[in-house]
């Protein structure tokens, strides 16, 4: 069980920081519902993605791609993303480094 709290970060998305180390997080991103967002953003932190369960749309830069349980990706550093929750569900992501605004 992680130590770590589950953090609101939009309407019906949660995250929580599953495990961290200075050169690698993971993360677990929740979405309770259909819709819910993972507004644009980036960061310089290298990111892979795992979807363990629902369905999402996901923007990559100019790339617009559906993903669902067993895909994974990687989103390089600086590169534009977010998703939207097209089936709830959870999406584990490792950063390397760590994100330290999550702690």
């Amino acid at each position: 069980m992680s130590e770590f709290p589950i953090v609101s970060t939009a309407e019906n998305v949660t995250r929580q920081v599953l495990s961290d180390h200075p050169e690698l997080m993971v993360v677990a991103f929740r979405f309770g519902q259909e819709g819910a967002i993972g507004a644009l953003h980036s960061h310089p932190h290298v990111q892979s993605t795992y979807v363990e369960s629902g369905r999402f749309q996901f923007t990559l830069g100019d790339e617009v791609r559906e993903v669902g349980p067993g895909d994974s990706f990687v989103i390089p550093s600086g590169m534009k993303h977010g998703c939207i929750c097209l089936e709830p569900g959870t999406l584990v992501d490792c950063f390397t480094p760590r994100r330290e605004d999550f702690l």
